[in-house]
């Protein structure tokens, strides 16, 4: 099912971009076309909207079951400090690397020099609620005051910090929480089999997000950005050079086997420009591929927080793609300034919508670089939050493999190919249970 369910994929992406733009081209010259667009993306987004619904109905309890258990497995207090800091280690090693190559890929390839912005009014506004990033309520907001609260909203990162205070305790009483723990392996099979039945709605929810984007914005507005956009995606290439060369150092010829297995999962993420849409494909190819459940279930949901590649080395990019734009003059040592800051600002983007704008408009305030800049690209980010969100999947997906072989437990791929496992997995004890790990 795995390799039909890519080329359906594929199919819909190129099909729903073809509808997108014979609509825009058809409708987008007149009033009424205009007024026909706007109907027709409405209801385009409604099948998106609903398959987004379907991954958030299962993220919870998947988070949820798959860390508990995880963590209940790990034995004692030392093992998940040892994985913690070893997790914590790659993530600051990747963010500043991402961040970094987006400093050195846009100031040597200078997409917005020459494109001569006006100065705007001193008042003048991005439109970006700068509101929703705060350290101090994003430092209290880590900790969930309702267990139940966390998951109605899905809140991955209150998620996490629940999960690991009810794993820690479940590990503690030892015994007398093993019917638990079988309860949890349970509901982490139900929940990867439900996945399936979920996924088979993927191609239509993609060819629907792309039909929309494109008959909203049609091609012209790609056209006109396309310089920035491309040496984006070209920084975006040269991030999974570096990200996938650290992964062959450490795991060597497996690193190829790894991408044939997170195909899925990527192209979801990159058509859909949903973290959460990938994630539960991601944490199954993981499994396949070697990566005991009780790391990956640990290693990935503190990665969706705080270790999103793409994101971050957009955060340099799109910042000083702004600056070139408006004609101003960075110094290194103010680059470098910018640099730590978003090293740190990016870690508290976790649950923020639309977070990377968020945090460059934060960011350019504070260098005198007029925040209304992000309005130029704020047209095309769309596009641009799809390679984002596709490297996000790949780097978090290598962090839970580096961190699996730094602890000896990186076991052999499933003999069975993720494009011919069977969408309802056997539920054995060598194949589904915590326990054999």
């Amino acid at each position: 099912m795995g390799k039909r369910l890519t080329w359906y994929i594929m199919g819909a992406l190129v099909l729903g971009g073809l509808l997108g733009w014979a609509l825009n081209a058809s409708w987008s010259g007149t009033p009424e076309g205009v007024a026909r667009l706007k109907d027709a993306a409405y209801y385009l987004d409604i099948p998106t909207q609903m398959f987004l619904h379907l991954i958030k109905m299962i993220i919870a309890p998947l988070v949820v079951s798959t860390l508990v258990v995880g963590i209940a497995h790990m034995g004692t207090g030392s093992a998940i400090g040892r994985i913690g800091l070893k997790a914590f280690l790659w993530f600051v090693s990747a963010s500043l690397v991402s961040l970094t190559l987006g400093l050195l890929m846009v100031n040597l390839l200078q997409p917005g020099v020459g494109v001569n912005l006006a100065l705007p009014a001193v008042d003048a506004s991005s439109g970006v609620d700068r509101s929703a990033f705060d350290l101090a309520k994003f430092l209290i907001h880590i900790v969930p005051t309702s267990a139940l609260d966390a998951m109605a909203t899905n809140d991955i990162l209150q998620l996490v910090v629940f999960s690991l205070f009810f794993g820690v305790g479940l590990a503690a009483v030892g015994e007398a929480g093993a019917p638990l723990v079988r309860g949890l392996e349970a509901l982490v099979a139900v929940m990867l089999t439900v996945t399936g039945y979920v996924m088979l709605f993927a191609p239509i929810a993609v060819f629907c997000a792309i039909a929309k984007a494109l008959a909203t914005n049609g091609v012209k507005i790609v056209g006109d950005l396309a310089i920035f956009m491309g040496s984006f995606y070209l920084g975006l290439f040269v991030l999974w050079l570096f990200l996938l060369g650290a992964c062959f150092l450490v795991i060597g010829s497996r690193t190829g086997t790894l991408i044939r297995y997170l195909r899925d999962p990527i192209l979801l993420g990159f058509s859909t420009a949903s973290s959460e849409a990938a994630y539960p494909r991601t944490l199954d190819a993981l499994d396949r591929f070697g990566v005991p459940p009780k790391i990956a279930s640990f290693v990935l949901p503190l990665g969706y927080s705080f270790n999103l590649d793409g994101s971050m080395m957009y955060m340099t990019f799109a910042s000083i793609f702004i600056a070139q734009a408006y004609g101003i003059d960075l110094s290194w040592s103010t680059m470098i300034q910018m640099l730590l800051i978003l090293m740190i600002t990016s870690k508290g983007i976790a649950g923020v919508p639309r977070a990377s704008l968020v945090v460059i408009t934060g960011t350019l305030a504070q260098f005198n670089i007029p925040e209304a800049g992000i309005l130029l690209i704020l047209a095309v980010d769309q596009f641009l939050d799809m390679g984002r969100t596709a490297t996000n999947v790949v780097g978090n997906a290598v962090a839970s493999v580096v961190v699996a072989r730094w602890e000896g437990q990186l076991d052999n791929p499933a003999e069975a190919e993720p494009d011919v496992r069977p969408i309802l997995p056997p539920v054995t004890p060598e194949r589904d249970s915590f326990i054999s790990k």
